[in-house]
């Protein structure tokens, strides 16, 4: 009990410290969980055999990461992702096994190892690139949604690898399988398939996942009530990790991947009105193991195998990393994934996965490669994994700007109209204002330096034309001479203040409408010439709270009055706060002056709210409200 607890306290010291000082060093956390490895294990030596049976069961983290993957998807969406689930996921892992299989077997390999290998190293991580495009916000752009495809296809072709690799088996390794009982015990499970006959073992995988689609929707949902209805909410965790664990072991007794599984059940249950709990329940436990995970890879790495023969390890590895990068450029290019996508979609997926860890000791176990070239397969896949978080710092640092830059370069388009209102900036602000302009008639035109976004609009037949809307040039020739309004909604907090400046100073004529990011965008917008400026927030925030006072009794037409005196207050005060902020040029922050008077206008606030105009002519809310529109006509009006 003590070693378990020294070991525990290791694992996490070395987390608590690696972690946060690898995020503030701007690396990310799952480089912080590696260096963390390293230092407690090849380095300090302070754990050792442990790693390996430890990191069996933080692989856990992986399966609960894919079942809320799972819930954040509905069966539509991933029915709408088939294409590149098939086409681009299918051709990464046949190109990629078939390349690297021919270069293993040019270097000496049999053609059954250079297959297996192939096979293996055609994975990637998805615990280490879904982790990251999470931290990064990454997850929702193109090369995100295309590496997410890849990896979900990975994930299920485990299934067939796992059935493809005894067929591989070498003669001469058989006759040696008692070297490697150590390595292959821990493939020695429970198995309802192992001695059935090939079509029986089909014919159990797909009533078991036909069985699991059904309880997912039918029974869950009951069970689920059933629970909450105890009010006791460490009993739902309960029942939520023991769904996770439950599903994650059935798969594994037909031969499945648990990760497939809970992947499966999470897209069943994405419907479910329990969602949001089930996904608050298992993050942390999913966060933890995911760690725990990428601490024993690098406490895994060994340093003694390694040494002896680094040149070719590290040759291999980045040959690897190459071979990958290029085959995924290539497929990126064919499946239209554009610009900067295109180089996160390669740099993200270059690496072997975690499951290649798996795959090179169940070759092993079944006499498929020889334990030392599994030894340094092992170390290919670790030093991979190890170096992916470094190609994410070079997208975000190198690539990344560098596309900026060069949109900022490209070509305008030329703009062959021109338009009563312009709008710079084609968003998710821009375009509610554009299409409602269009409504009612309204000639507009619209500017946005994102091509991308223009291309996405014009597949809708929205018109929009790519160019910096704060180039004095487009704008005439968008006709801002004749313009009436010019609506400022780009998402670049400093070049739309530019913007505004530079057209009010050019054609002060215009009336500018702005949006702004905060309160102090607003006021440098205002500064800068707006006429007319308004908060991306303001008007849904006050909407939605006023939808809060409803809800809690208060009457309809007293929550709008209510409304409208928030905004009266806060208006009556907006002059004083701008002409103190301008006044004290405070940039960096609000100073103490503005800060006393902005708790001021709040203590004010309050005393407003409490003010009820039909004070003096009803005792009721409901004595001031409006007649029927029947009510003149009966009055002989």
């Amino acid at each position: 009990m003590t070693s378990i607890l020294v070991q525990a306290f290791i694992y996490l010291c070395a987390a608590v410290l690696m972690v946060p000082l690898a995020k503030r060093l701007g690396l990310g956390s799952v480089l912080g969980y590696l260096i963390a490895g390293v230092v407690i294990g090849p380095l300090a030596g302070w754990v050792g055999q442990e790693t390996a049976t430890i990191q069996h069961f933080a692989e856990f983290g992986v399966v609960m990461m894919l079942f809320l993957v799972g819930l954040e998807l509905e069966p539509r969406m991933l029915w709408d992702m088939r294409h590149r689930l098939l086409g681009l996921g299918g051709l990464q892992m046949a190109a990629t096994t078939a390349v690297l299989a021919s270069i293993a077997m040019i270097l000496g390999l049999m053609w059954s190892e250079a297959l297996t290998v192939g096979v293996i190293f055609s994975l990637s991580s998805t615990a280490i690139v879904l982790q990251t495009f999470n931290e990064k916000g990454l997850a929702k752009t193109e090369g995100g949604r295309a590496a997410f495809s890849v990896l979900l296809l990975q994930d299920i072709a485990v299934i067939p690898v796992l059935a493809l690799i005894p067929l591989l088996a070498l003669p001469e390794l058989q006759v040696a399988a008692e070297l490697v009982n150590d390595v292959a015990q821990h493939h020695d499970e429970l198995s309802l398939v192992a001695h059935l006959p090939a079509w029986a073992t089909a014919l159990v995988v797909l009533v078991t996942v036909g069985a699991l689609i059904a309880a997912g929707h039918y029974l869950s949902r009951p069970l689920f009530r059933f629970v909450a209805e105890s009010g006791l909410h460490e009993v739902f965790t309960a029942a939520a990790l023991m769904l996770v664990i439950g599903i994650a072991a059935l798969m594994s007794l037909i031969g499945l991947s648990p990760a497939l599984g809970t992947f499966l059940a999470g897209v069943v249950l994405a419907n479910s009105e329990f969602r949001h709990e089930l996904e608050a329940d298992i993050e942390p436990f999913k966060g933890l193991l995911l760690g725990l995970f990428f601490i024993t890879v690098g406490a895994g790495i060994q340093f003694g195998v390694l040494a002896a023969d680094w040149p070719s390890i590290v040759g291999l590895t980045l040959a690897l990393m190459l071979v990958k990068m290029t085959i995924l450029w290539v497929l990126s290019t064919a499946f239209h994934v554009h610009a900067s996508n295109r180089w996160l979609f390669a740099l993200s997926l270059a690496q072997a996965g975690e499951f290649g860890f798996v795959l090179v000791g169940f070759s092993v176990a079944q006499h498929v490669i020889p334990v030392d070239l599994a030894q340094k397969l092992s170390l290919v896949v670790a030093l991979s994994m190890f170096l992916t978080p470094l190609l994410f710092i070079v997208f975000e640092r190198v690539i990344q700007p560098r596309y900026q830059r060069r949109d900022d370069e490209t070509e305008a388009d030329e703009i062959d109209e021109q338009g009563t209102v312009i709008i710079a900036g084609i968003g998710r602000f821009g375009q509610i204002i554009n299409r409602l302009l269009i409504a009612n008639g309204v000639t507009t035109v619209v500017l946005d330096f994102r091509a991308l976004q223009v291309d996405r609009l014009r597949s809708v037949n929205v018109k929009s034309y790519y160019g910096d809307a704060s180039r004095m040039d487009l704008l005439e020739t968008a006709g801002i001479r004749e313009a009436n309004a010019l609506v400022v909604a780009i998402d670049d907090q400093a070049r739309a203040v530019e913007l505004v400046q530079r057209v009010k100073h050019t054609y002060p004529h215009v009336y500018i409408l702005a949006r702004a990011y905060d309160r102090r965008h607003l006021y440098e917008l205002n500064h800068a010439g707006a006429d007319h400026v308004i908060s991306e927030t303001y008007l849904s925030a006050l909407q939605m709270g006023g939808d809060v006072l409803a809800r809690l009794g208060y009457h309809p037409f007293r929550v709008e009055q209510l409304k409208r005196q928030f905004r009266s207050a806060e208006h009556a005060y907006f002059e004083e706060l701008f002409q103190t902020w301008r006044g004290e040029g405070d940039i960096s922050g609000f100073s103490d002056h503005y800060k006393q008077l902005f708790m001021k206008m709040d203590s004010e606030l309050i005393h407003a709210m409490q003010i009820d105009r039909a004070d003096q002519h009803s005792r009721s809310e409901r004595g001031w409200t409006p007649p029927p529109k029947s009510y003149l006509k009966e009055m002989g009006g």
